[in-house]
């Protein structure tokens, strides 16, 4: 499957963006699939995952409460709607697809998409 995230751009504190990963192929609803994002400076971390169904979520504590993932099998799209954005939030996210184990860990997702740069300014 390939993926291709949108959707990100400059946002005030406090504000809201909403994240779209694109998927193609008809092996798109098989997969569970996670967000996760990249700092300057900083390693990969998990963001969010959601199952096959879209109906058993998990969230990084950082983000829980404020991130919300979704999904829509039907148009192979996966989204990560973020709202209460802060400072600590900039970085580039991205979608990923079908981890053998581990969903918080990004050596275990066999897809990946090419990442959309969210930046929050204080």
């Amino acid at each position: 499957v390939q993926l291709q995230a949108s959707g990100g751009g400059l946002v005030q504190a406090g504000g809201s963006l909403r994240l779209t990963c694109a998927g193609s192929g008809r092996t798109f609803s098989m997969y569970s699939m996670g967000w996760f994002r990249q700092a300057p400076g900083k390693e990969r971390e998990f963001v969010a995952h959601i199952n096959w169904r879209g109906d058993s979520t998990y969230y990084a504590d950082s983000v829980k409460g404020r991130f919300t993932i979704s999904r829509d099998n039907a148009k192979n799209t996966l989204y990560l709607q973020m709202n209460s954005l802060k400072p600590e939030d900039t970085a580039v996210y991205y979608c990923a697809a079908n981890p053998k184990s581990g969903i918080e860990r990004s050596d275990q997702y066999d897809y990946w998409g090419q990442g959309t740069l969210v930046t929050v300014s204080s």
